[in-house]
């Protein structure tokens, strides 16, 4: 009984942050404060027909399942688009300058298929800026990396879906909401990107990747995924507190990425397939994903600062930057992910503002 009511609380204030995040509108925390006194986050989406991508699919890190042009996405006009903040200007990215920058040190993206996204733009936007330099490439599971040899850069992928342990038990694969072993293998980076949700909405055993749910010593076959993601999130900032030291490492949190398979939330009777152009103005038709209430809520209890990298709302203007079917690695279609070169590159080149 005490765990039900204690599950109702949870949510309970889970709706509060909810309906307090409208009142906010977006305002995204670097330790409370604005980024640079500029909501780099808040603007539209500019059309631009001069604008190329910094790299294409030669670059020698992408995932075909990103791939868009390589498999057959015949329209550009995705490409053409960008970010206009509304109060500031959005610094260029210069790849060069993010190298020497981080010359001689680690970096490592550290969560699901949308941190592979993100991790993927980014190697590409730097391979781009030196493409005549060394490199040394590895793509094994949990971690890949590239290195880039010249600067001595080392950019790392961790793949962890919930960023808590999924633990093999006798009784089958047990998710434990607040367990972070993994973390052990974060340790000594100059900066972490965070990210986990894209799993907490699958169901059954298959595609959900475990059998039970712990939290203490309760153990059930599943759990309200907005109150199982907010304790994981919690034990996560616990985590951040106990193990980061912000005079030598930085942390970001990559916000929540979007889907687009609900036409009628802009309109549409259909999805995101065959989208050309993104929506216009600022403001999605509909409300913010309540699981990015969830992480402002976590992210403004800690005591060590964490960025958040607040892609979620300029994310959900884009329905038209999906790789949809033009992707050999996805069953059905994709209107989650992203193309690459496409949206991923916006993310990069707001880490690489927040940076600067």
């Amino acid at each position: 009984m005490g765990f039900k009511i204690q599950a109702l609380l949870n949510i309970f204030s889970i709706f509060i942050v909810y309906a307090k995040s409208e009142l906010l509108q977006n305002i995204s925390y670097f330790n409370g404060e604005l980024a640079n006194g500029c909501n780099l986050f808040r603007g539209e989406w500019v059309y631009n027909p001069s604008l190329n991508p910094l790299y294409d699919s030669s670059c020698p890190f992408i995932d075909s399942e990103f791939d868009c042009l390589k498999f057959g996405r015949p329209d550009k006009q995705y490409l053409k688009y960008s970010w206009k903040p509304d109060s500031c200007n959005l610094p260029r990215f210069d790849g060069v300058d993010f190298l020497r920058r981080w010359k001689g040190k680690k970096i490592m993206f550290v969560g699901d298929s949308l941190s592979l996204n993100q991790w993927n733009s980014l190697v590409c936007m730097l391979h781009a800026a030196d493409p005549k330099g060394r490199y040394s490439f590895v793509r094994k599971s949990p971690v890949s990396y590239v290195t880039f040899q010249d600067y001595g850069v080392t950019i790392f992928l961790y793949t962890s879906h919930y960023l808590v342990d999924v633990v093999r038990e006798p009784k089958g694969r047990v998710l434990k909401l607040d367990s972070i072993q993994q973390g052990n293998a974060w340790r000594g980076m100059d900066m972490l990107i965070f990210n986990t949700w894209h799993w907490w909405s699958h169901t059954g055993a298959k595609a959900q990747g475990w059998d039970y749910v712990q939290y203490g010593s309760t153990i059930a076959k599943d759990m309200n995924r907005i109150e199982a993601f907010s304790k994981a999130l919690t034990t996560w900032g616990n985590w951040v507190n106990q193990n980061v030291n912000p005079s030598k490492t930085k942390v970001f949190f990559q916000g929540i990425s979007p889907t687009h398979y609900q036409g009628e939330e802009w309109g549409s009777k259909y999805n995101c397939m065959g989208e050309q152009q993104p929506i216009n103005g600022g403001r999605y038709p509909q409300h913010r994903p309540i699981a990015a209430d969830v992480v402002s809520k976590v992210l403004f209890g800690l005591r060590k600062p964490v960025y958040l990298l607040d892609i979620t709302s300029l994310s959900q203007l884009r329905k038209d930057a999906h790789p949809t079917k033009y992707s050999p690695d996805h069953s059905g279609l994709d209107c989650s992910h992203w193309c690459i070169p496409g949206l991923p590159d916006t993310w990069n080149q707001l880490l690489y503002a927040a940076l600067i």
